[in-house]
């Protein structure tokens, strides 16, 4: 079973496939949108190819329409658990 994406795993994917530095901390607050990152829906993409990959089962379709880090964790999380 694969451990839940953590937001300091998301800073890491964040800044390999988009290219931008974000603190797990600002990404954890609850009021922080992907807009205000510079993350757009293509970055976001990307990272869940890349967590596919990784984790080697489907990720949900959508999440790359997240508007929050913790919406898209959560659907993360839930498509890892489902998978697995």
């Amino acid at each position: 079973m694969n451990p839940p994406l953590t937001y300091e795993q998301l800073a890491a994917l964040i800044k390999k496939m988009a290219g931008i530095t974000v603190a797990p901390a600002a990404l954890a607050d609850p009021s922080a949108t992907f807009d205000e990152f510079g993350v757009d829906s293509l970055g976001l993409l990307g990272i869940a190819g890349e967590l596919q990959n990784s984790y080697g089962t489907p990720i949900a379709q959508g999440v790359e329409t997240s508007k929050t880090p913790r919406q898209f964790l959560d659907a993360v999380n839930t498509s890892v658990k489902a998978g697995a």
